[in-house]
């Protein structure tokens, strides 16, 4: 069960509106994937408030539970990171009901994959280059892969390197597109 200790939370449940039972969506949750800047946090909250269903962001599980990530890879390297992430992937096999927001190499990893597919429906939001530049600058100073003095360069490698893997799980495009847009696109798919 996912961590819905005191404090911040990452987790919001929407309940289905008085006098309507909870919809059986045939799956178990929603799994957003996708290089970072993509929108996966902000179309996450917006889909699950949606579908009535809760929220987690697992970068936001993180940071509440072991500090900021610049940090944890500062201390820990981006190997004790992603430990950490799988950590957080078998904790959540066992929930059902939530629009999962991962990070950026989450569902890269064969453990992650392995651990959250079955039962659940994954999609890969997607964007170009100029559009992903563009969102992750504004936050750069979070984003430790970002470091150097060449962050272009570096997003165009990591979204070459990162290509195939994302390709395993369907597309949806968030260029050009309110988040709202993309949520419907989602939803239409389901």
């Amino acid at each position: 069960m996912a961590d819905m200790s005191s404090g911040p939370s990452d987790v919001a449940h929407n309940p289905a509106p008085e006098g309507m039972p909870e919809p059986d969506p045939g799956f178990n949750n929603i799994i957003l994937t996708g290089f970072m800047g993509t929108g996966k946090s902000t179309v996450g909250r917006l889909l699950a408030q949606r579908l009535h269903l809760k929220h987690i962001d697992t970068d936001k599980m993180i940071e509440r539970r072991h500090g900021p990530i610049p940090r944890i890879f500062e201390e820990q390297g981006e190997d004790g990171f992603r430990t950490i992430e799988r950590d957080i992937a078998k904790e959540l096999t066992t929930d059902v009901g939530y629009v999962i927001s991962t990070g950026g190499r989450f569902m890269l990893d064969p453990e992650n994959v392995a651990a959250l597919q079955q039962g659940n429906r994954i999609f890969c939001l997607v964007a170009e280059l100029a559009v992903i530049m563009e969102r992750v600058m504004r936050r750069r100073s979070s984003r430790p892969l970002l470091a150097g003095d060449d962050p272009q360069s570096r997003v165009e490698e990591l979204m070459r390197i990162r290509a195939e893997g994302y390709g395993q799980f369907e597309a949806v495009s968030t260029d050009e597109r309110p988040p709202t847009k993309v949520v419907d696109d989602i939803i239409s798919r389901l």
